[in-house]
Parts: C-alpha cells; structure tokens; sequence
C-alpha cells in the first residue's frame, strides 16, 4: 500500500499534518521530500481584524474606554 501525507518535523519528530489510518506500532517505510516554505506577505493589525468579523455596538470606538473599563460617572471620577 502507498500513501502520500504530509507532515512537519519538530526537530525530533514527524508530525502528520492528518490522522493516519495505520494500526500503531506498524512499521512503514518513508521517503522524505521537503518542501519550500510559502512565502506571504505580512498582513496588516487592520486586515487581521476586519477578518474577525467582530460584532459590537456601533459606537465601540468612540467609546473603547467606557466598553474596557466601565463608565465614567458625571463627575468624572
């Protein structure tokens, strides 16, 4: 039988990236083929949060240290 897996080294060991499905204790024989890394570019603070659909009051960030830390009462302490 041949399977193709892919895996990361951790520098002691091979991680399957998939369960594999092999009984435990079997013994296999691997080939190693590495890999080049994907480069991306850095994405920025605001791609990332756009990305976490985040859901709050529409005046959050007028509002950020109301929302952090309480609210500030009238006499401002």
């Amino acid at each position: 039988m041949s399977t193709t897996l892919y895996a990361v080294f951790d520098g002691e060991v091979l991680r399957p990236d998939e369960p594999l499905q092999i009984a435990p204790n079997t013994r296999v024989r691997l080939t190693i083929e590495t890999q080049p890394v994907e480069k991306r570019p850095p994405r920025s603070f605001l791609d990332v949060a756009e990305g976490l659909n985040l859901d709050g009051p529409p005046d959050w960030s007028a509002r950020v240290d109301d929302y952090l830390y309480g609210p500030r009462s009238a006499s401002g302490e």
